[in-house]
């Protein structure tokens, strides 16, 4: 299926550094795919100037005059900057010539604008952000990671209702199970919203597992799992801080004295395969799921094989026709609860 990537050429902390390997590096990996890289005129045909005929062959160049910044409030990066190489990127996909946007740039003012110019799908209050985490077994999808700090039942279901979606997309899971993250397992634990949440997803006719712990997170036992961004932001930077905490005490401890040294050497292979396994850089790409198009955020300080890992995810997430899914899923659900019906009326004619 042939995919056509807009590329925010100059967001993130190393722009057209980044971008543009990771894009020939993408481009040369997946035969059907085809990039617009947007950015400054100058230095971006600058950086693609030397590069493979046959890759340069597959970018497209749009110019922008404007970038985001980084730390730049969302609503003046809306407001202020209408030809930003993130604004332009998805228009993009407002206009059709793109089925995806990956961008490193501000996650504030990305989703503020994509919310303004793609508008959410119907039947979906607020969009998300969603990505995969590993476990034991895999990976889990995980939703809201802090789009949304504050959710109603309703909306939880509809983050179920996406994050099954996506999960079919990229893992090829046709009914993914579902787990809404919880203080506790049993039914009368969390506050009146995760328990209204939790009647709702009974109800749903989605693979409802039921309150899951934060263990369970990597553990795998249920392949989505469903907070409000709160939640769901502090799990993951808790997370984060983590695996960083444990490369350190690795560094540490073998390079004590010149006999753990020995042991590093020693043990080189199986230290190289857990760095491997953790490596957050294979899971970089976050979601912005309930736009009516696909967008990826990638991390800010994603290096070029990071941000390669966010451009397959917006092309798996296209190919795989995630947004279709969310769409059917919801329209399934809605026929069993009157609740997302009426969103769905709602929200089509807002």
């Amino acid at each position: 299926m042939r995919v056509t990537i807009a590329v925010d050429a100059m967001g993130g902390d190393h722009g057209l550094s980044v971008t543009v390997p990771a894009v020939l590096s993408f481009l040369a990996a997946v035969p059907e795919a085809q990039v617009v890289m947007v950015g400054l005129a100058g230095p971006l045909e600058a950086a693609l100037a030397s590069e493979d005929k046959a890759l340069r062959a597959r970018i497209k160049v749009r110019t922008a005059s404007e970038v985001v910044e980084m730390h730049e409030p969302p609503a003046d990066a809306l407001r202020r900057k209408k030809d930003s190489s993130m604004r332009v990127a998805i228009d993009l996909i407002k206009s059709g010539e793109a089925q995806a946007c990956v961008s490193a740039g501000n996650t504030g003012a990305l989703m503020a604008i994509g919310k303004f110019v793609l508008k959410t799908l119907p039947g979906i209050d607020r969009p998300a952000i969603a990505t995969q985490l590993p476990n034991t077994h895999g990976v889990s999808t995980v939703l809201d990671l802090g789009a949304n700090v504050n959710c109603s039942s309703e909306q939880l279901l509809q983050f179920a209702i996406m994050g099954s979606a996506l999960t079919t997309a990229i893992e090829g899971r046709e009914n993914p199970t579902v787990g809404l993250l919880n203080v506790g397992e049993e039914e009368t634990k969390g506050n009146e919203v995760v328990r209204e949440a939790a009647e709702l997803l009974k109800c749903s006719g989605l693979n409802f597992y039921g309150n899951i712990e934060g263990d369970d997170i990597y553990k795998g036992t249920t392949d989505v799992v469903v907070c409000d961004g709160f939640v769901g932001n502090v799990a993951l930077k808790t997370s984060e801080g983590l695996v960083q905490m444990l490369y350190q005490f690795l560094k540490d401890e073998y390079s004590r004295n010149w006999r753990t040294k020995l042991a590093a050497l020693l043990s080189y292979r199986v230290l190289k395969s857990f760095k491997s396994r953790l490596d957050p850089r294979r899971f970089n790409g976050a979601t912005l799921i309930g736009l009516r198009g696909v967008v990826v955020k990638s991390h800010g300080s994603a290096d070029e094989l990071a941000f390669e890992y966010a451009l397959r995810k917006a092309y798996q997430e296209v190919a795989h026709g995630m947004l279709d899914r969310i769409a059917q899923r919801i329209e399934a659900v809605s026929a069993k609860l009157p609740v997302v019906k009426s969103l769905d009326v709602d929200q089509a004619s807002a």
